[in-house]
């Protein structure tokens, strides 16, 4: 979480002893964050988004159009990647059947 505070994702209060504190808020913004990880964004990426979110991490993702510019582009790396994998997949089955 230090890491999400540092990248200016999270923001935390310090108590008296030093220790952070989140607010309640923060359970969620986490959640909307591993999600956002999870579909293979990346946390430069993520740090324009998140702005365009809701609050509620089980909710779509919000459609500003900085969050559909990035949802298309990281659509298209994935369908890009998949094409090269199968590329990949057919070479290895002819050198397969070639034995």
């Amino acid at each position: 979480m230090r890491h999400y505070e540092d990248r200016g994702l999270l923001v935390s209060s310090r108590t008296p002893t030093g220790y952070r504190e989140y607010g309640a808020e923060a359970v969620g913004t986490v959640a909307r964050i591993r999600r956002l990880l999870g579909a293979g964004f990346n946390l430069d990426t993520i740090t324009v988004m998140l702005p365009c979110l809701g609050d509620d991490p089980d909710l779509p993702i919000g459609m500003c159009p900085q969050v559909a510019a990035r949802i298309r582009e990281n659509v298209a790396r994935i369908e890009t990647e998949s094409a090269d994998l199968a590329r990949r997949r057919r070479a290895i089955e002819e050198l397969i059947a070639q034995r």
